[in-house]
């Protein structure tokens, strides 16, 4: 590994600036100045809310931007190239995928839905190291194996789609280390990863820059990722550089109230030992860093029946394969799933990705794609009894916000019209109250009603799902469930959301069925947790009991692997080896082995293995 001083940094910034045109030949500037270095082996991490320009500076260095609409100014060196002299030629045959390689906030984007996920792992490998077919199909299982995507080589013939959130991200990471890049930025690389799979793909990002002598930036929101990874923090707000030091400093002594705040945002687990009730975020004021504590849940969860009830919830996808592409194997998503929700209580469903918890709130409003059997009742009504007209109107009653906000928000659509369409659709009023509406909620997510007449593109990830769950409440519904609706964004607005989810169940008694890999979200926000594996609970039942005594192994595996925001244990390898890689896949003649469940104290079962 050649050793590279401080001064001869593998990326250097100087007085960058990214601006954007507006209406009327105006340009609006949305990073300031920015100046940072990374060198060989260093991970420098850049944190701050949702839409503070990190995602857009990790564009610019790589010039992804659009020059028609934007406009990068001041001096960026990656190993030694001057990369605003280089042609777009020059960017792609030097730079990008050579030299320097990114890892995108949202992995959809990036993915072309009509090749498969073998074809562009290979067109990866061979782009700038030409290898025969049969290596690079070999080395693209390698690639995938390395990142623990289960059955690899089957799967090589997979689309996109195909795969959950997490395991569509942990994709994108392999493409991008298939180069072996002297720079990683990964923004947001972690975000749609369960806390198993997080702390595993870290330790390997950690291996893999002591092997290359890797330089990273890492654009995050997660300030545990950040404690565990980084080798010193730049903190941006509102596009300006607020601090910039040794990460262990920042976290211990920051000097700037902004910075206070971030720290003061962030959910540590364990914070709610003792807590009876979901306990809103401590609300913080960014200009002067003061602290309001977070006032406790007052409405209490209504026990007397059920909302929502689902009994032995079955769903099942048809693997073919074959000259004739005749059915060969069935995936088992979702396995005998038996729990009820009450009105104003929140059930999280936590677990590793392609466990089965996206599948599971897909199915009870019948949008998963295989067959799913069993019973879903809401209120007094059967769901999967009703024909396509009756289903329809009933959705009314129980939203979704979508995992992956880009995908769900339509792209020739002002986000305006997104969100009146279901309102209008369902005739609940005239198009000025839906629009009122819109404004209005809107503005309880945190975000400018102005930005109604905006595209989804327009926006930054966080603030995309700030606009699904703002069109998810213009319904009024009885139930939500809510798929890492919290994933994507930032702590402070994290903790705005969540704030807000629980102020709409105070007020209206909804119940959300919550679905995270967000351990310590999920103990602020839930009244009860099941946790799932390999599309089955292991264990159920109220949060404290749960929490504070976690009885099944991959309980207390989840909970043990949820990053710290502590500096001091960066250097700390982490102890628990790889956990077996979760292969759902079953022969056709398979018969699932009938479960027992014993009940350690009220309400709390776990699943005898």
């Amino acid at each position: 590994m050649t050793d590279l001083s401080p001064a001869a940094p593998i990326l250097s910034v100087r007085d960058l600036r990214v601006s954007f045109a507006g209406a009327r030949k105006s340009w609006t500037r949305v990073v300031n100045g920015l100046s940072l270095d990374v060198a060989a082996g260093e991970t420098v991490a850049l944190v701050g809310e949702s839409g503070s320009g990190k995602s857009v500076t990790s564009l610019a260095l790589m010039r992804l931007l659009d020059p028609a609409t934007s406009r990068i100014e001041g001096r960026i060196t990656l190993d030694g190239h001057e990369v605003l002299a280089l042609s777009e030629a020059e960017m792609v045959a030097k730079i990008r995928g050579q030299r320097a390689a990114m890892i995108f906030q949202e992995p959809m984007t990036s993915l072309h839905p009509i090749y498969t996920v073998g074809d562009q792992l290979i067109e990866a490998l061979t782009c700038h190291r030409p290898m025969p077919l049969a290596q690079a199909r070999k080395a693209a299982v390698a690639l995938m194996e390395r990142v623990r995507i289960p059955d690899a080589a089957r799967r090589l013939g997979d689309y996109p789609h195909a795969f959950s959130g997490g395991m569509r991200q942990r994709v994108m990471i392999a493409m991008a280390l298939a180069s072996r890049p002297k720079l990683l930025i990964a923004d947001e690389p972690t975000t749609a990863l369960d806390v198993t799979v997080q702390g595993e793909i870290l330790s390997l990002l950690k291996e893999l820059q002591a092997e290359f002598g890797m330089a990273m930036l890492f654009v995050t929101h997660d300030m545990g990722v950040v404690a565990e990874m980084a080798d010193r923090t730049v903190v941006m707000l509102r596009g300006d550089v607020v601090e910039d030091g040794p990460t262990e400093q920042v976290f211990r002594a920051p000097r700037q109230p902004y910075t206070r705040a971030l720290l003061a945002s962030v959910p540590a687990l364990g914070s709610m030992a003792g807590e009876p009730v979901p306990l809103r975020f401590p609300v913080i004021d960014t200009a002067t860093g003061q602290v309001t504590p977070g006032r406790p849940l007052t409405r209490q969860p209504d026990l007397t029946a059920p909302l929502l009830q689902v009994r032995g919830l079955v769903t099942r996808f048809d693997v073919r394969g074959g000259l004739l592409r005749r059915r060969v194997a069935r995936v088992h998503a979702v396995e005998n799933l038996s729990f009820a929700i009450h009105p104003a209580e929140t059930l999280a469903l936590v677990g590793e990705s392609g466990c089965g918890k996206s599948t599971t709130g897909r199915a009870i409003i019948r949008l998963a794609a295989g067959q799913s059997t069993g019973s879903v009742r809401l209120g007094e009504t059967e769901l999967f009894a009703l024909d396509p007209g009756r289903l329809r109107l009933q959705r009314r009653e129980i939203q979704m916000i979508p995992q992956d906000p880009l995908a769900s928000l339509n792209p020739r659509m002002t986000i305006g019209e997104a969100l009146v369409e279901p309102f209008l659709e369902h005739c609940m009023g005239s198009a000025a109250e839906a629009r009122a509406k819109a404004a209005r909620l809107m503005g309880q997510v945190g975000l400018d009603p102005a930005m109604l007449e905006r595209f989804p593109h327009e926006f930054s990830g966080g603030q995309r799902q700030r606009l699904c769950i703002a069109r998810a409440l213009m319904l009024d519904p009885k139930v939500i469930i809510a798929d890492e609706s919290v994933s994507a964004l930032d702590v402070s607005v994290k903790a705005q959301v969540v704030n807000l989810l629980l102020d709409i169940q105070e007020r209206t008694g909804i119940a959300f069925l919550f679905i995270s890999h967000d351990i310590a979200v999920v103990e602020r926000i839930s009244h009860r947790i099941a946790v799932m594996y390999q599309g089955e609970i292991v264990e159920i039942g109220p949060r404290a009991a749960v929490m504070e005594n976690p009885l099944h192994p991959y309980t207390r595996r989840l909970i043990d692997a949820v990053a710290i925001p502590d500096p001091a244990r960066r250097h700390l390898r982490r102890s628990q080896p790889p956990s077996e890689l979760m292969n759902p896949i079953r022969d056709l003649g398979f018969v699932p082995p009938k479960r027992r469940y014993r009940e350690a104290s009220p309400g709390h079962f776990v699943r005898e293995d």
